[in-house]
């Protein structure tokens, strides 16, 4: 995605031209190898025997990764658009949330199959300039089986400008069963954008993410702050076997300041209200899961 200093406004035109792009699809496959699985467990400061158990909710993302050449890639350090994903003419780009279930477990040696649609774009007027949304549907499978059902909110936005606002911030809930600091410092950012081939530069870049995008620092990972989301409840439920999970980020989380994941099971235990909270008491993501 190319970071253009003036970006096109979206007109009926460019919208019409880019909902062609609904109902595209892509098929990839993958297998399930044990590297990824130990180089996110070091990350994360967690034990995961790479062998015979079932991959962690949400780890299936060190798979299926991006191979755009070098010469293809934008200014942002994301392929450009136009393939599978429209070619949206605004510069910045978030994955702001998600919904998945799984139905079956994975394993390290399973070869897997994913299955990508493009199920809508859509186009909205927000008080710092236009916002696309595309809504991105997978469905993971083991053979003939399936395994995971994902849905990811992909939204793009107009540049920063001087004098933008951000929305109002939201407190974080005060009080919770489970709780967890985490210190968002470039080695951690450097490392899940490694082994997830992301080559976002908000994410390592930090001139680039300031003065281009607008940021305050580096932007920790949304898919990682949902990722330490679910491994605290792994860590207060080892037994849980979650199987749905939704998010949704609310505010960007930026270093190198502290933040912390934090988990509220209910009454019977089967739902987990989680959420993220940075330095200052401000809900950066919310989530629920569903074990049994």
């Amino acid at each position: 995605m190319q970071n253009d200093s003036v970006s096109p406004r979206i007109t009926p035109e460019v919208l019409a031209h880019l909902r062609t792009w609904e109902g595209r699809s892509e098929t990839l496959d993958d297998s399930i190898t044990a590297a990824p699985i130990r180089g996110l467990a070091a990350a994360l400061d967690c034990e995961d025997d790479a062998t015979g158990n079932a991959l962690p909710p949400l780890w299936h993302w060190l798979y299926f990764l991006p191979r755009a050449p070098q010469h293809e890639l934008g200014a942002d350090g994301h392929p450009r658009l136009g393939g599978f994903l429209p070619p949206v003419p605004l510069p910045r780009r978030m994955w702001a949330g998600g919904r998945l279930q799984w139905r079956a477990p994975l394993r390290v040696g399973d070869a897997v199959q994913r299955v990508s649609r493009i199920a809508s774009v859509t186009h909205k007027a927000g008080r710092t300039g236009d916002l696309v949304f595309a809504l991105v549907q997978h469905e993971i499978r083991r053979g003939e089986t399936l395994c995971i059902s994902e849905e990811q909110d992909i939204v793009y936005r107009a540049p920063a400008r001087p004098g933008d606002t951000s929305p109002p911030p939201t407190p974080a809930p005060a009080e919770a069963a489970w709780s967890r600091e985490i210190v968002p410092d470039p080695v951690l950012l450097f490392r899940y954008s490694a082994l997830t081939f992301n080559g976002h530069r908000i994410h390592y870049d930090r001139p680039y993410a300031t003065a281009e995008e607008g940021y305050a620092g580096l932007v920790v990972h949304g898919p990682l702050i949902a990722t330490l989301l679910l491994d605290l409840l792994r860590r207060h439920a080892p037994e849980a076997v979650v199987t749905d999970f939704s998010f949704k980020a609310v505010r960007p989380t930026i270093d190198p300041h502290p933040f912390s994941v934090h988990g509220q099971p209910s009454e019977d235990g089967r739902t987990i209200q989680l959420w993220a909270r940075d330095h200052e008491g401000w809900l950066t993501m919310q989530a629920t899961a569903r074990i049994r």
